[in-house]
C-alpha cells in the first residue's frame, strides 16, 4: 500500500531542518540562549512564579541556592527586549508591582503565549577561564497555558477514540452530569442542526471550567477555557459524542469530527510547531495540596496528567512531535508544587516525596527516558508566616496569613502523611473521599513586604529550581 506524506508535514520537516542548521551555525558565534518553558496547571500560580523568579533573579540575595551566584560569579543581570517580535512581552512590570505594592493582590492570570528576556554577565569556571574572559548568556522565559500543553495528547487520537476516552475520564465526575445526559440523549447520525452543535460545546465548556474550578487538572481541548479571538469559531464548537451506527457526511457526528480534527491542525499543531519545539527547559508547575483537598479522584488525574505531559516531552512518542523537533529533545523538566508557604514547613518534605512519588509513578507509565527529571515544592512568593497554634487541646504547626478579605488568620490544613501509598493508593482506586483524614485549604492574600536593597521578594526554594532549570548553563 502506498504511504502518502502530506505536503504540510514535509514543508515542516524542511522548515525545522533549516532552522536548526541555521541554530547551530550561529551559535557557534551568538551568546548562548537558554530557553525556558514555563506553565502551569490549573490555578498553580504561573504568572506569580515568573515574576518571582525574574525579581530574585535582578536581585539574587535570596538566592544562595543558585551556585554561580553563591560562587560570585554572576556580574550582573538584566531585563532586555524578547527576540520574537510577534509575541507579547511578559508584564513583569506590572505583576510585581501588585505583588508588592501598597495593598499587595494577586496579579491576573496570562492566557496566552508570552516572553521576557533575562541576560547574565558571567565570569567563566575551569581551566580555560582565564583565557574566555567574562561572556553574556541570555535566559528567554516563555510563558503558556498548561492547558496547551495538554492538548498534545490529541494529535495521536481519532475523534471516536478521543470521545471514547474523555466519557470513560468524566463517568464519576458530578461536574459531568448534566453534559453527559446531553450527550447520550443526542443523535448524532441526523444532519446537522448549528444551534445543537453550539448547544453541546457550551455545555462541554460548562463542564470543563467546574472540573478546574473543582481541582481537576486534564481539562482539554485547552482553547475552549482559553478561547481568546477564537471564540465562537467551527474549531472550538465541538463536543465528545458516542458514535452512532451510521454517520454520513453531513451529520451532526460526521460535523464533530471535522470540526475536531480542525482543531488539531488550526490550533494545536501550530502551537507545537511555533513555540514549543525551541524549549530547552521546562518547569511545569502543579497545584498538588489543592488536588490533594479537591480528593482522591483529583489527585489521580493529576498522576494521569503528569503522564501525558512527560509523552509531550518524548518525540518518540508522537510522530507530529519527531517531526518538528528533528532530534531536539529538552533537556530538563522540573515539576514544581507551588504554594508550599500553606503548610508549615516541616511538613513541607511530605510534599516533596508525594511529588516525587506522583512523577514515579508518571514516568513508569510514559515509559519515559532522556531528559532529567525532577520533583520539589515551592512558593513563588511567601504569604504566610509560621506560628504554633493550640487545636482541641494539642499543638500544632500552623501558618498565619492574610486572607483575600483582609482577615488574619491562623491555618493548621491537617497531617500529610510520610507514605505518599496513603494517598496515590485509594486514588488509583476510585475512592470518593480520603477515609482518615481531610486536607483544608485557604486562599491566602499576598503579604505586605518590604523590600532590602538587593533583595528580591521572600519565596521558598526558588533558588534551588533555578540551579537546577539553569544553573549548569551559568
Amino acid at each position: 500500500m502506498e504511504m502518502r506524506v502530506p505536503l504540510s508535514s514535509l514543508t515542516d520537516s524542511v522548515t525545522r531542518r533549516i532552522e536548526g542548521t541555521m541554530a547551530s551555525m550561529t551559535g557557534l558565534m551568538a551568546d548562548p540562549v537558554i530557553r525556558l518553558g514555563v506553565t502551569g496547571l490549573s490555578r498553580a500560580g504561573k504568572t506569580v512564579f515568573i515574576t518571582g523568579l525574574v525579581a530574585n533573579l535582578l536581585d539574587r540575595g535570596r538566592m544562595p541556592q543558585l551556585k554561580a551566584h553563591a560562587a560570585g560569579r554572576i556580574e550582573a543581570v538584566w531585563l532586555q527586549p524578547q527576540p520574537d517580535m510577534t509575541l507579547p512581552r511578559f508584564a513583569y512590570e506590572e505583576h510585581l508591582a501588585a505583588l508588592t505594592g501598597d495593598t499587595p493582590r494577586w496579579p491576573a492570570s496570562t492566557r496566552a503565549v508570552s516572553e521576557l528576556r533575562l541576560s547574565f554577565r558571567v565570569r567563566p569556571t575551569g581551566m580555560f577561564a582565564g583565557v574566555q574572559g567574562v561572556r553574556t548568556v541570555h535566559l528567554d522565559i516563555i510563558d503558556y497555558p498548561g492547558e496547551w500543553l495538554l492538548d498534545l495528547s490529541l494529535l495521536g487520537q481519532s475523534y471516536e477514540a478521543w470521545s471514547d476516552a474523555t466519557f470513560a475520564r468524566i463517568a464519576r465526575r458530578p461536574q459531568a452530569r448534566d453534559y453527559l445526559a446531553t450527550a447520550r440523549a443526542e443523535d448524532g447520525s441526523r444532519p446537522l442542526d448549528e444551534s445543537r452543535a453550539q448547544a453541546l460545546a457550551d455545555s462541554f465548556t460548562a463542564y470543563l471550567n467546574a472540573a478546574r474550578e473543582d481541582g481537576y487538572s486534564d481539562c482539554t481541548p485547552g482553547r475552549f477555557l482559553l478561547p481568546g479571538d477564537l471564540a465562537g469559531s467551527p474549531v472550538l464548537t465541538f463536543a465528545p459524542l458516542p458514535k452512532p451506527g451510521d454517520a454520513p457526511k453531513g451529520s451532526l457526528w460526521h460535523e464533530m469530527a471535522r470540526r475536531y480534527e480542525g482543531y488539531k491542525s488550526k490550533v494545536v499543531r501550530p502551537f507545537f510547531r511555533n513555540h514549543f519545539a525551541r524549549i530547552d527547559r521546562q518547569v511545569v508547575l502543579v497545584d498538588a495540596l489543592g488536588a490533594i483537598h479537591a480528593g482522591p479522584q483529583a489527585l489521580e488525574d493529576l498522576r494521569r496528567t503528569m503522564a501525558d505531559i512527560l509523552i509531550a516531552f518524548r518525540p518518540g512518542a508522537n510522530s507530529f512531535l519527531s517531526q518538528i523537533l528533528m532530534g531536539k529533545r529538552v533537556e530538563r523538566i522540573l515539576f514544581a508544587a507551588t504554594k508550599a508557604d500553606h503548610i508549615h514547613h516541616t511538613q513541607h518534605p511530605r510534599l516533596t516525596a508525594i511529588m516525587e512519588a506522583l512523577l514515579r509513578d508518571a514516568r513508569d507509565r510514559a515509559n519515559f527516558a532522556g531528559a532529567r527529571t525532577e520533583a520539589m515544592s515551592l512558593a513563588s512568593l511567601r504569604a504566610t508566616v509560621e506560628e504554633t497554634v493550640t487545636r482541641h487541646g494539642e499543638t500544632v504547626e500552623a501558618v498565619r496569613g492574610r486572607l483575600m478579605d483582609g482577615r488574619q488568620v491562623a491555618l493548621y490544613p491537617g497531617e500529610l502523611p510520610a507514605d505518599p501509598a496513603r494517598l496515590l493508593s485509594p486514588a488509583r482506586e476510585g475512592a470518593e473521599g480520603w477515609l482518615d483524614a481531610e486536607f483544608a485549604l485557604m486562599s491566602f492574600a499576598p503579604a505586605r513586604t518590604t523590600l532590602r536593597p538587593g533583595e528580591g521578594p521572600p519565596h521558598i526554594r526558588l533558588d534551588r529550581a533555578a540551579e537546577f532549570l539553569i544553573g549548569d548553563r551559568l
